[in-house]
C-alpha cells in the first residue's frame, strides 16, 4: 500500500504555543541573516554528486560556502537559490571579494572573520561588484566585519552567530571548560581527541544549564531550525511517531544534539572539522577552512570559476518556473527543504516536484538531508511526469541507501538524522 504524506509527513501541531513558536520563526525569517555559513557538509556531497562539466547545479543558498565549493569542481553552473534575499547578500559578497581582492584580504575578511580596513576595502573594491539588492544589505551592515579581532567576528553575527557568541560567552566563565576546548580543537590525533572530550569537555560541558538552553525553541529558532523540524528531531530519538509532550520533546532535541555532538568529537577528527571548530575558535584557521578561502580553491575561483555561480532570490518553484527554457539542471542540492515544506506547504511539495522534474535532465541526481533517517512519507506526494501524465514521487525516485548510509557515517557536522541520494527511476526523462 502506498504510503500517503498525509499520514507520514513530518509532524505538525495545531497549539497554541506551537503557533507562537513559530511565528517567532517566521518573523525571524522574514528580517534577519539566518545562516553565517553553510551546515552541510560538501565533502560527502561531492562523493555523491560527481559533478563533470556537463552537470548544472541548483542549490539552497544558505551561507554560500557550499555553491562556491561545488564551483571548484568545475560544473558548467550553479544556481544559488534563496527565498531570503540576506542569504544571496552573503553569496554576492563572497563573489565580489573574490573578484575584487586578492586572498591575504580575502582570508582575513572571510577567515579571519573581521578585517581592520574593511570599510575602506569595501568602498574602494568590492561595493562596485555587488548587485544592487546586496550593495544595499552591506552599505547597512558593514560593521559586521569592521570589528577590532575575533571577538567581533562575523562569526558571531546573524541569528546563528548569536548563538555562537553566548556559547563562547559560557566558555569564557568556565576556564577550565574553555582550556579544554582549546586543547581540543588543537588536536592531530584521533585516540588523543576522544579521550580529551570523554574526560575534559564532556563533563564540563553538559551541564545542566546547556543541556536546557539547547532543548528551548527559540535557540533553535536563532540556529534556523523551525518547530516543525524541532519535533521531529525529537521523535526520531525518542524512537517513534506518538505525540510528544513538551517535556518529552525537549529532552529528545537534547539528547539527539548530545548525541551527534558526542559522534563528531569522539569518531571523527577534529582538525579538519571547521564546521565545529569555528565557532569555539571564533573564526577559521588556513589549515581547517572551507576550499573556496584556501589559496588554490580561491586562485581557482578567481581565474574565472566563481563565474559560473549565480544567486536568485525566490522560491525553488518560482526560480524553475521563471527559467523555463533555459537549460537541464542535473543537480539538486535541497538541504533539509523537503522537511520544511512537508509541514508547512504540504500543498505546494508536488508542485515544487513538478517543476524538479520539467526541469530536470536525464540522469538527474537529488540530495537533501532530513531530521528523518527514512523519508518514505515523501513517497505518496503526487507528480507530473512530462508528456507522461501524473504519478508519485515513489515511483519516479530511486535512492542509493548504501551510498548515502556511509557517507552520513562521515558528516563532520552530524546533525541531521538522514542524508538522502535519489535518483529519478529509468524513463521517467
Amino acid at each position: 500500500m502506498t504510503t500517503t504524506l498525509a499520514n507520514r509527513a513530518p509532524a505538525r501541531s495545531s497549539g497554541v504555543g506551537s503557533r507562537l513558536s513559530q511565528s517567532v520563526f517566521d518573523a525571524l525569517y522574514r528580517t534577519s541573516l539566518l545562516y553565517n555559513a553553510c551546515w552541510e557538509d560538501p565533502a560527502c556531497d561531492r562523493q555523491a554528486l560527481h559533478l563533470t562539466a556537463n552537470d548544472r547545479v541548483l542549490v539552497i543558498t544558505s551561507g554560500g560556502c557550499n555553491a562556491l565549493d561545488y564551483a571548484l569542481c568545475g560544473p558548467a553552473h550553479v544556481h544559488a537559490v534563496d527565498a531570503n534575499p540576506r542569504q544571496n547578500a552573503l553569496l554576492d559578497l563572497k563573489i565580489a571579494g573574490i573578484r575584487s581582492l586578492e586572498h591575504d584580504d580575502f582570508f582575513r575578511i572571510f577567515g579571519d572573520g573581521w578585517h581592520p580596513d574593511f570599510r575602506q576595502l569595501y568602498r574602494s573594491r568590492i561595493r562596485a561588484e555587488l548587485p544592487d539588492g546586496a550593495r544595499a544589505f552591506w552599505d547597512r551592515h558593514q560593521h559586521w566585519f569592521n570589528g577590532r579581532g575575533w571577538r567581533d567576528s562575523f562569526y558571531f553575527h546573524g541569528l546563528s552567530g548569536l548563538v555562537a557568541r553566548l556559547l563562547r560567552s559560557y566558555f569564557q566563565v568556565r576556564p577550565r571548560l574553555r582550556r579544554a576546548l582549546d586543547q581540543l580543537v588543537d588536536c592531530t590525533d584521533l585516540a588523543t581527541q576522544r579521550a580529551l572530550y570523554d574526560h575534559e569537555v564532556a563533563p564540563r560541558l553538559w551541564s545542566k544549564h546547556v543541556q536546557w538552553a539547547i532543548s528551548r525553541q527559540t535557540t533553535m529558532s536563532l540556529l534556523g531550525v523551525p518547530p516543525s523540524q524541532t519535533r521531529e528531531v525529537a521523535m526520531q530519538h525518542h524512537g517513534g511517531d506518538l505525540p510528544m509532550s513538551a517535556q518529552a520533546t525537549a529532552q529528545g532535541v537534547a539528547g539527539f544534539i548530545r548525541g551527534a555532538i558526542d559522534y563528531v568529537f569522539r569518531e571523527l577528527p577534529i582538525w579538519t572539522n571547521y564546521f565545529w571548530t569555528l565557532y569555539i575558535r571564533g573564526h577559521y584557521t588556513r589549515n581547517c577552512c572551507p576550499e573556496y578561502l584556501t589559496v588554490a580553491g580561491f586562485a581557482a575561483l578567481k581565474s574565472g570559476l566563481v563565474d559560473r555561480v549565480t544567486s536568485h532570490t525566490n522560491t525553488i518553484t518560482g526560480f524553475l518556473q521563471e527559467s523555463r527554457g533555459q537549460a537541464a539542471i542535473s543537480r539538486f542540492v535541497l538541504l533539509d527543504h523537503m522537511d520544511w515544506m512537508a509541514s508547512h506547504r504540504p500543498d505546494d511539495l508536488g508542485e515544487e516536484w513538478d517543476e524538479i522534474l520539467a526541469r530536470a535532465a536525464p540522469e538527474t541526481m537529488i540530495l537533501f538531508r532530513s531530521a528523518r533517517a527514512q523519508v518514505d512519507w515523501l513517497d505518496g506526494v503526487p507528480v507530473k511526469i512530462p508528456n507522461d501524465g501524473t504519478s508519485t514521487l515513489g515511483k519516479v525516485l530511486t535512492y542509493d541507501r548504501p551510498l548515502a548510509d556511509r557517507l552520513h557515517k562521515q558528516d563532520r557536522v552530524g546533525t541531521y538524522g538522514g542524508f538522502h541520494i535519489a535518483h529519478l527511476a529509468k524513463g521517467v526523462r
